[in-house]
């Protein structure tokens, strides 16, 4: 029998599945800690679950379903025993569909929702409105256990209100019923009236002179009364 080498295929299968491993655990180790909030994986037949498995390059992990780059775009929190989605929830604004049901959430959920404009289904406990309103959806839908609300409004084409933003800005979506004006190229500071790139170097110089002045006249009152006593 003719000896193995080290290039052998026999040899290189062990090296071959210990870098799978490495591979497998950076991934892990990667994962966003909104994933791992709640213990246990999603569930086989959550709405979660079955958006992820309709696309091939999207893997479920954890609580999350995620593309190939690890971005959220899909969260399953549902039976967490949560009174809100806590500090770690922003991390999963990019999600396409998230489900909280079966959690004793706090019912005002607007602001958590604040920089999810890609959200398109949201499934909440049956007493837990949808965070916006029935304005900011297509359609809210009761069920026995829980609701849907499906398909985010942006606001900014239906508010009628062409005078909310200031002439040099744009309404733009901020999530579920919320909306935020932002200012045009060359435009900043308050209703977007300043011209020019916003300065830093000022910004920071000034700041810095004023830290500098206020530090200094502290010193010498400090100075001073240690003097008297």
């Amino acid at each position: 029998m003719a000896p193995r080498g080290p290039g052998s295929p026999s040899n290189l299968v062990p090296w071959a599945a210990a870098v799978l491993l490495v591979v497998g655990a950076k991934r892990a180790l990667a994962l966003p800690e909104i994933c791992i909030q709640c213990p246990g994986s999603v569930r086989n037949l959550s709405e979660v679950a079955l958006y992820c498995k309709q696309t091939p390059e999207l893997m479920l992990q954890a609580r999350c379903c995620l593309n190939q780059n690890g971005t959220i775009l899909g969260l399953d929190l549902q039976n967490c025993s949560l009174k809100d989605p806590g500090p770690n929830f922003p991390q999963a604004h990019t999600a396409v569909i998230i489900d909280l049901q079966a959690n004793p959430l706090k019912d005002d959920l607007a602001n958590i929702f604040r920089g999810f404009t890609q959200l398109q289904t949201l499934i909440l406990p049956q007493d837990v409105s949808c965070p916006g309103g029935i304005n900011a959806w297509n359609t809210v839908t009761f069920y026995m256990n829980n609701q849907t609300c499906q398909g985010q409004r942006n606001l900014c084409n239906s508010t009628g209100d062409q005078e909310m933003c200031p002439e040099n800005g744009s309404c733009v979506p901020d999530g579920p019923g919320l909306l935020q004006c932002v200012c045009a190229d060359g435009f900043h500071g308050y209703k977007c009236m300043r011209q020019g790139s916003f300065s830093l170097l000022m910004f920071f110089g000034i700041l810095g002179s004023t830290t500098l002045s206020v530090s200094v006249l502290l010193w010498g009152t400090q100075r001073r009364k240690a003097k008297a006593s």
